[in-house]
């Protein structure tokens, strides 16, 4: 979790797996703008990104709510809701990924791609096909 007081002053909750569902949909179908920062000690971009964050929460005041993943509920819920990168800005419509930002941008990026996922007419993500993971490369292999 970034240790800037940046986030803690854009008073936004920070969620794990128990209280994900409740956090981002319960019926409702407003939008959340979920930020996923990583572990900043191995991603330099999450200091950064946690600047932007509650900037664009100011930027789409009353159209945007935010929240924070807890650092150890990144993966599981990356799992749920599309993020494979972190840092990474994911919309949530009732409890429905419409769309992730992965690692930083540039304001204008990210405010077009916000603009997008806020239209009523957004399509949420396609369900990801299952992963497969790639344990090992043998050079020279055949098939």
């Amino acid at each position: 979790m970034p240790s800037s007081g940046v986030l803690e002053r854009a008073g936004v909750p920070i969620i794990d797996e128990r209280s994900a569902a409740d956090a981002l949909g319960g019926g409702r179908n407003e939008a959340v703008l979920l930020f996923f920062p990583g572990d900043p000690a191995q991603r330099p971009e999450t200091a950064d990104v946690a600047v932007i964050f509650p900037e664009l929460l100011a930027a789409f005041q009353g159209r945007l709510r935010g929240a924070v993943v807890a650092l150890g509920a990144e993966r599981t819920l990356g799992q749920v809701y599309h993020v494979d990168v972190f840092p990474s800005l994911a919309v949530i419509r009732a409890g429905v990924t419409i769309g992730v930002i992965p690692r930083v941008r540039d304001w204008a990026d990210y405010v077009q791609k916000i603009e997008a996922f806020l239209d009523p007419a957004a399509q949420p993500l396609a369900q990801a096909a299952p992963r497969v993971a790639i344990t090992s490369a043998y050079k020279g292999a055949t098939a």
